[in-house]
């Protein structure tokens, strides 16, 4: 006899479930990810199984409507009445269960010996839609709805197809019948997803949590221009009513037919052997799962021969001819208990989320990257914050979206801070104001090592033997503290490291002391300031010579040389306007560090470079300093990207985007034959 406490837990479960499924399938707004809502219907399945007296018609264990089978039809779109009704699948998460519903398949068509042929399918996250041809044309489309009525979405399916809403002759046996009904499932490719959301966040509007959400969105529209502006795709997976021809008599020669017939079916589908066939395509697809174009939350086994499908028939929700293996979850529920700003070591500054513990694509996560403050402001996470938490292979845990309706009460939103929280130094942003940096780059503690390997690094101070490996040593040793006290060290204090022997240390000493005679263009580029890489260095010093020209100019003065826009500007003025920075130059200057002022580029009456703008692109038989140097003699300007202002693109092996540019926008294209002979012509 159930208890009363047992029938409240029934009812509440199957409440929770019609919620879910009307977010889902009617709003395109989940609150919940697919792995919670699995175990919410998997609870009450067990519970219905072990107390049949509470089964009901009209439970959600028992109508089609599952994550991703199509759910409830809305009020939007009329309504369409499947002839043949659209099931949803039973799910499995073990291999156990696997080898039940094999064993149960040889068991109900009495197969003694052998296997079974099965063909597996990636199991796409999208939504499921019906078409009908008539005599080969599109007459209609629907989606599954609650299996037994659905949405018609005919026009914006037209959109979908891009022209395929006439099937071709067909190249195989069967002839294209009077009707013929397709099953197949819209969905959005992630590289679509994603520039879909830039769009929709440049323009202002909501963006989408994932590309399922996205593709249910799109379809649903009232008007199919919008859904045609959608980057939605379909692969079809199934016949439904067939009239007018003989439908071939296995499922894989189905998908063959419908292929065939100029419909797009997923290259992934593969028949298989018996229980090891299935396994390994499962293994497969889960390896590949995170290299795939598209989403996939598993993959689905279905018996191909269709006498043996009729004869296994149905349960009231799903086929027994078919089982979807689930992967594990990507996407999990948890709680934000704090959020801590990062400074890595180029000074990146990251808002982390200290999470409950949760699994998650199989590890335990406790930490998930919020990407920026902007992120944080556009998602309005919070501490104390119920989350959706995504973990896609080796890609840093993230949030994904908040559930507002479980947000505590007296939360606050989250401050970004304005200064660093290891050194204090202003943050500068970059990258349209989305990336932010620690200004204080040569003293912040977190920064330091970066700071001095970048110093010492061949296209900056130029130091020969002062490698990665040799800064760790310095810094763990406590020798040095930053970049100006490598020239305090002596010969003795660099030959007491590990593995270092005398020789090697005199003459690392050497290359220190060499490094004292420098020109401020490397100068500036070896001090790390943000957003100045070497062309913005070069730049800063042809046009303002000296080092106290650069550190003494205002923002408004450094915006009025060329090439150099309000973010570097700032970026340049915040730097030196740090006493911290300003000390560590002057310690520089006071060792002994020498500017040497920067000659004039070398220029020739007849060079053709004189003035112009040049951009390198592809494998040179130079390295491409060296093309650099040769051409800024000559007095070019060498920038990295092609513009309408480029007036030359100069193009070695496998040139690539920038060489395509550069013809679109009739820029003069020059190969390294002709490049040469206009540079020993000068």
């Amino acid at each position: 006899m159930m208890s009363k406490n047992l029938r409240k837990k029934i009812i509440a479960l199957r409440e929770q479930l019609e919620y879910h499924n009307y977010r889902y399938y009617v709003l395109d707004d989940p609150e919940i990810p697919d792995s919670a809502y699995d175990r919410i219907i998997k609870t009450l399945t067990a519970l219905e199984d072990k107390y049949p007296e509470w089964q009901s018609d009209d439970s959600p264990t028992q109508k089609v409507g599952g994550p991703k089978a199509g759910g409830p039809a809305s009020k939007t779109f009329s309504e369409v009445v499947h002839s043949i009704p659209m099931r949803s699948l039973s799910n499995a998460f073990e291999e156990a269960e696997i080898i039940n519903f094999d064993r149960r398949v040889r068991e109900l068509v009495e197969l003694n010996k052998g296997e079974v042929d099965y063909v597996a399918e990636p199991k796409l996250d999208g939504l499921a839609v019906s078409l009908i041809f008539e005599n080969g044309w599109l007459v209609q489309a629907a989606t599954r709805g609650d299996g037994r009525r659905g949405e018609n979405i005919t026009h914006n399916m037209r959109t979908v197809l891009r022209g395929k809403t006439q099937l071709k002759t067909s190249r195989l046996s069967v002839p294209i019948p009077e009707v013929l009904e397709v099953r197949g499932e819209v969905f959005m490719r992630r590289d679509d997803f994603a520039a879909l959301n830039r769009s929709q966040k440049k323009a202002g509007l909501k963006t989408f949590v994932n590309p399922r959400n996205a593709a249910a969105g799109g379809l649903r529209q009232l008007d199919p221009a919008v859904t045609a502006s959608r980057p939605l795709s379909i692969y079809c997976y199934a016949l439904g009513e067939v009239v007018g021809a003989k439908p071939p008599n296995t499922h894989l020669k189905s998908l063959k037919w419908i292929k065939s017939l100029g419909l797009p079916v997923t290259d992934l589908m593969k028949p298989v052997k018996g229980i090891a066939g299935c396994l390994a395509y499962y293994q497969q697809l889960l390896n590949q799962r995170d290299t795939l174009p598209f989403d996939i939350d598993g993959v689905v086994y279905k018996v191909s021969r269709i006498d043996w499908q009729n004869s296994l028939g149905f349960t009231a929700k799903a086929p027994r001819w078919a089982m979807a293996h689930k992967f594990p979850a990507q996407e999990e529920m948890t709680r934000i208990d704090n959020i801590e700003i990062q400074v890595g070591r180029t000074g990146a500054i990251t808002p982390v989320a200290r999470l409950k513990p949760v699994f998650v694509g199989g590890v335990t996560v406790s930490n998930a990257t919020l990407h920026n403050g902007e992120e944080i402001q556009r998602l309005d996470v919070r501490v104390g914050d119920s989350v959706i938490v995504r973990r896609a292979g080796d890609v840093i845990p993230e949030v994904v979206s908040v559930m507002l309706s479980k947000r505590p009460k007296n939360t606050k939103a989250f401050k970004f801070p304005k200064k660093c929280p290891v050194c204090k130094s202003p943050i500068v942003y970059e990258g349209e104001g989305v990336i932010a940096r620690c200004s204080g780059g040569l003293f912040c503690d977190a920064q330091k090592k970066q700071s001095i390997k970048h110093f010492a690094s061949r296209k900056a101070m130029d130091i020969e033997g002062l490698g990665d490996q040799r800064v760790d040593q310095l810094v763990n040793d406590k020798m040095i503290g930053d970049v100006a006290d490598l020239y305090t060290l002596t010969v003795e204090q660099i030959a007491s490291l590990e593995r270092m022997a005398e020789k090697s240390a005199a003459n690392l000493f050497e290359a220190i002391k060499k490094s004292k005679n420098t020109t401020l263009a490397r100068f500036l580029y070896a001090l790390g300031i943000p957003l100045v890489g070497e062309t913005t260095a070069e730049t800063l010093s042809d046009s303002l010579l000296t080092l106290d020209g650069v550190t003494n100019n205002s923002e408004q003065q450094l915006q009025n040389i060329p090439d150099i826009g309000p973010m570097v500007a700032r970026s340049i003025n915040t730097f030196f306007e740090q006493p911290h920075n300003r000390e560590v130059i002057d310690k520089l200057l006071s060792a002994g560090v020498n500017l040497t002022k920067p000659e004039k580029a070398k220029t020739a009456m007849h060079s053709i470079f004189s003035g112009k703008t040049v951009v390198l692109t592809g494998t040179l038989g130079m390295s491409r300093s060296e093309a650099k140097n040769l051409l800024q003699s000559r007095g070019a300007k060498v920038t990295s990207s092609v513009s309408k202002n480029t007036d030359y693109v100069i193009v070695g092996q496998d040139a690539g985007s920038k060489a395509d540019k550069a013809e679109q926008l009739g820029v003069e294209i020059l190969d390294e034959k002709r490049f040469l002979a206009q540079v020993n012509n000068a």
